[in-house]
Formats: structure tokens, C-alpha cells, sequence
């Protein structure tokens, strides 16, 4: 098996402590319990469960099962988001397969680049398509964020009289089409003539505040 195969199987079960986290915060995950939710056996779960905790991500007490050490808490949490910030890529995209399945294989990929870009593209999401909350960002991920976001701004927020050049459309299908409609594109330059009221491409055009936040703009 390979280092990145094996380091997969350590995600997904720090990503499962951290849901059971998420309901019970204080209680021990029981390895029965652990090995059922990801459908694996409990020799196995005990193998992992050890491996985890010599490595500092598990507080494993035998028989009485098992719970995430700081490290373990704050690398769950960066699986499980990761794996709702896929689940909502996902749900904007013509995409016809198993969501959460893919998404447990996307989560993978996701490196800290990756989640920055999605965390701006997909104008940070508060929940996932099952309306389940998405953990928030680290700090450090928090921080680029911020950075990347330097001199941005929502098109809401755009004052009266001010014009933007249009750098990000976050998904969305209300988005989409309203986007389409009026042939907003990146790189457009859009100047706000009154209260959701804006003009762009020779053409003034109505956007409603909750449509103009998804369009993010350069001043």
C-alpha cells in the first residue's frame, strides 16, 4: 500500500472522529462505533486507532475508546471541511454521480491552494447542499484569504457612483443565469447608478443585493 493510499485512510478516520465530534464534543468514540460508521472492522479500527494515537492525533484509552488530541481536532476539522467545500462544488456543476462519494475522493486533493481558491470562489459557504454547517477556515487559511481578498469587494457593497471590474462569479445557478442574462463576464467594468441598480456593457440592469454579493469586484 502507499504512503498516500495510507495517509487517505488516516484522513477519513480523523474526518469520521471529527463528525462524531461535532455531535458529542466531550464523549469518547467507541471503536465498534468508530468501525460501523466507516464500515470497516474493528481489528482494523484498532490498528488505526493506535497508529493515530502514537502519532499524537487520537487519545486512545483501551476499552474505553477514543478522542481527537488538539492536532487530531484541528486536522479533522480541515478534512471535514474540505469534504463539504467538494460537496458544494459539486452540486454546481452538471454532475450526475454519487456527491458524497466523490467528494470523500475530492477531499484528497484539496491541498491549502486549493482550499483558499474554493473558499473564495465559492464566496465562502456556510453550509453544505444537506444544509449541514461547513467548519470554518483556520487561521492560516483565514489569513490568505484576507489577503487574497485585498482591494476586493463585493458588488453589493460598491458605493453609489463608484465602478469595479468584475474578478470573481461565485457558483450558483440563480447566479448563472442572472449572469447570463446580462452577459457579465470577467473582466467586465460595472458602475453602481443607485440602490441595486448598475450598468454594464452599455446596458443598465437591475441586480438584487443577494445577486450582487455573489459578483466579487476590484476597485
Amino acid at each position: 500500500m502507499s504512503s498516500g493510499h495510507f495517509q487517505e485512510f488516516e484522513d477519513e478516520y480523523l474526518e469520521m472522529m471529527y463528525q462524531f465530534y461535532e455531535k458529542d464534543p466531550i464523549s469518547r468514540v467507541r471503536t465498534g462505533d468508530l468501525a460501523e460508521a466507516l464500515r470497516v472492522t474493528p481489528a482494523s479500527t484498532t490498528e488505526m486507532v493506535q497508529r493515530l494515537a502514537v502519532k499524537g492525533y487520537l487519545d486512545y484509552v483501551p476499552y474505553k475508546g477514543s478522542s481527537l488530541t488538539e492536532q487530531g481536532l484541528i486536522h479533522g476539522k480541515k478534512m471535514k471541511r474540505r469534504h463539504r467545500l467538494a460537496e458544494v462544488l459539486l452540486e454546481h456543476l452538471p454532475f450526475d454521480g454519487n456527491q458524497h462519494s466523490t467528494a470523500c475522493r475530492l477531499e484528497h486533493a484539496i491541498d491549502d491552494d486549493l482550499e483558499v481558491a474554493l473558499t473564495i470562489y465559492l464566496d465562502n459557504p456556510k453550509k453544505d447542499p444537506s444544509g449541514t454547517s461547513i467548519p470554518d477556515m483556520s487561521s492560516d487559511i483565514e489569513e490568505r484569504v484576507t489577503k487574497s481578498n485585498s482591494g476586493l469587494s463585493s458588488l453589493a457593497n460598491l458605493a453609489v457612483g463608484n465602478s469595479g471590474i468584475v474578478k470573481i462569479i461565485a457558483l450558483g445557478k440563480q447566479v448563472s443565469d442572472i449572469v447570463e442574462q446580462f452577459d457579465i463576464t470577467i473582466g467586465d467594468m460595472i458602475s453602481k447608478t443607485g440602490d441595486n441598480s448598475y450598468h454594464c456593457n452599455d446596458s443598465d440592469i437591475q441586480l438584487h443585493n443577494d445577486i450582487a454579493s455573489k459578483l466579487i469586484i476590484s476597485h
